[in-house]
């Protein structure tokens, strides 16, 4: 593998001078849909010169990779995509900010090797790995992307190139790990690949009947499992309020595994939007139930498909069509139960007294923070509620959840947000004034901004 840059600048390229057209641009969720122009070129060192924002796949689910206003250009990734180098003794890569998962899968696992942690999507980008510092399955061992990535190359905002790591620059790494793309656009990135001894998952679940079970469950599998989640069915009244599914896994030993790689799955589409009242409340409680019979009570062992596994929702592209054209939005929030153990069931309370229609419901146990200034996760466990945008309804739920998240001492999701105010991010989150800090250090005028960075951050519209 060629070294680790060492430089700290190096000149800005020539910027595109076409001007792309208007067109409407959404994260995943599909709320808000706002106009923008967005670029698309294999250099990104030339198309980011004039952006204000890099998108990779689009898969934050709310307004963090929106363009601030119509103007603001857009610097998509996606095409910048190659993998620069590899060291097959210790595992390092670098490639392209747009390179995806999807891509970096199918060309490490059959060397041997898998990313350290990945999002439950492989629809998406390193960049966008970095900007959001994903945690997956894992996070109670191997905690966010961000603590495997060791060098980025960065065009911050007066147009030069730099090369941020632990030792170089420190403060711009760790604000960017995490940072929502507001301190540069990220251009490269190294991180540290780890050895798997075969593409096969061993996993296993098993049903509990209810949220204390689940819990206790779940904190017991995280001592001998590298990968835990659950399912969690929030529809049933107490004392069914809560239970749901464990699974667990790990990578798969040479003599448990089948012969054959894994091959790529095959995926059904969505084809349009289906009508706003299709998910409709009694529906969503009919599926929540239908998950939890159908399981069993016994617990299921075997080999899985490792897309089956991490990916579960890939299956099922566009399947975001499935919530009409309003949309819908994922609240995302990590709660220090290990604090008080009383906080998950409450807030589930919580979410049944509003009669909130939550469609799907994923737990996480979640480790240490990470080193990325604005990294998500905490000690605790993780609530991912998909909700149907329902305009001021969905607003003021968001509003009572996160009364009750700043209570309990935790905090929201920014690559899911779209609708937590300002004033409720400012105070679930003692280390925004610090990155505020290294944010305006390298960009004092604000050239980097975004829809959310707006709506949260207070930047300019």
């Amino acid at each position: 593998m060629a070294p680790t840059h060492t430089t700290t600048a190096s000149p800005a390229a020539a910027p595109d001078t076409a001007v792309p057209p208007l067109a409407e641009v959404s994260g995943w969720g599909h709320y808000p849909v706002l106009l923008g122009r967005q670029f698309r070129s294999e250099d990104l060192a030339r198309v980011t010169a004039r952006a204000r924002l890099s998108r990779g796949l689009g898969r934050a689910y709310g307004d963090a990779a929106l363009p601030a206003a119509p103007d603001d250009l857009v610097a998509t990734t996606t095409l910048a995509d190659r993998l620069l180098a590899f060291d097959p003794s210790s595992g390092r890569l670098r490639a392209e900010a747009g390179l995806s998962v999807r891509a970096l899968n199918r060309w490490s696992m059959p060397r041997g090797w898998f990313t350290p942690v990945t999002p439950g999507t492989q629809f998406v980008t390193l960049g966008g790995m970095v900007a959001a510092d994903v945690h997956g399955k894992n996070h109670h061992r191997n905690g966010c992307f961000g603590n495997h990535v060791t060098a980025l190359t960065l065009r911050v905002a007066d147009g030069r190139i730099i090369e941020c790591s632990d030792e170089h620059e420190p403060e711009l790494f760790r604000a960017t790990l995490g940072g929502m793309g507001l301190t540069g656009h990220i251009l490269e990135v190294e991180f540290q690949l780890e050895r798997i001894p075969s593409p096969w998952i061993w996993g296993e679940s098993e049903r509990c009947d209810s949220l204390d079970v689940l819990l206790a469950r779940l904190k017991e599998a995280g001592e001998r499992w590298p990968f835990t989640v659950c399912w969690v069915d929030c529809l049933n009244a107490p004392p069914r309020l809560g239970r749901g599914t464990l699974m667990c896994g790990r990578w798969a030993e040479p003599g448990e595994a089948p012969a054959t790689p894994p091959a790529p799955k095959a995926a059904l589409a969505v084809p349009f939007f289906l009508p706003d009242w299709f998910l409709h409340p009694w529906q969503v409680k009919l599926f929540n139930r239908l998950n939890y019979w159908k399981h069993g009570a016994r617990v299921r062992r075997g080999i899985e498909h490792p897309e089956s596994f991490f990916y579960p929702l890939d299956v099922v592209l566009d399947w975001n069509r499935l919530y009409g054209r309003r949309g819908f939005t994922q609240y995302q929030a990590v709660l220090p139960a290990d604090e008080d153990p009383s906080v998950p069931r409450r807030f589930l309370e919580l979410l049944h007294r509003h009669g909130a229609s939550v469609f799907l419901c994923v737990m996480k146990d979640c480790g240490a923070q990470g080193k990325g200034m604005l990294s998500f996760p905490r000690p605790g466990v993780s609530f991912a509620l998909d909700l149907p945008v329902r305009g001021a309804a969905t607003q003021a739920l968001v509003d009572v959840l996160d009364e009750f998240v700043i209570a309990a001492g935790g905090r929201v999701y920014l690559a899911k947000d779209a609708f937590t105010r300002a004033e409720n991010f400012r105070r679930m989150e003692s280390r925004l004034a610090t990155f505020a800090q290294v944010r305006r250090r390298w960009d004092p005028d604000g050239h980097l901004r975004s829809a959310q960075s707006v709506r949260v951050f207070g930047d300019k519209p």
